[in-house]
């Protein structure tokens, strides 16, 4: 279900069409993309302008962040961000793709499935969207994440 995100007067947010604006969606726990509104396509992650016909009328949509996952790998030598999470070859995680409802596919951290069994066939696993808090105050930092539906 896409919904247009609009604030308390039903004006649409006026928060730019960049991964800025995306991050502070995801700080609200919401999954924004883009709509074009002259051709109707849907963009995530955003874009500020249509790739398929080139206009610059986008507006930001929330999307229900229910998919599947159509590709993963176990990452057990990952970046220092992660390393410093507590992830290394004794503890790996899994980043995938995930096909949402709506149409778009986006990369994510897959959680809650066990990064040291890769041979799993976790392919067509129903996901739902979830937001992993980091930090706080002006030090947080959410990330997007998908988990099984039966999780």
């Amino acid at each position: 279900m896409i919904k247009s995100l609009s604030d308390s007067q039903g004006e649409m947010q006026r928060r730019p069409l960049t991964a800025a604006g995306f991050d502070e969606y995801l700080a609200e726990h919401k999954l924004a993309g883009t709509r074009c509104t002259a051709c109707g396509a849907l963009y995530l992650p955003p874009r500020a302008i249509c790739p398929t016909c080139q206009s610059s009328a986008l507006e930001w949509v929330e999307l229900a962040g229910r998919g599947t996952l159509a590709a993963f790998t176990s990452i057990f030598v990952g970046p220092s961000a992660m390393v410093a999470q507590g992830f290394d070859r004794k503890n790996p995680y899994v980043s995938g793709v995930v096909a949402l409802e709506e149409g778009p596919a986006i990369s994510a951290r897959i959680v809650g499935v066990d990064a040291n069994q890769p041979e799993i066939a976790w392919i067509g696993t129903s996901l739902v969207v979830t937001f992993l808090d980091k930090g706080e105050g002006d030090a947080k930092q959410t990330t997007l994440a998908f988990q099984p539906a039966d999780a």
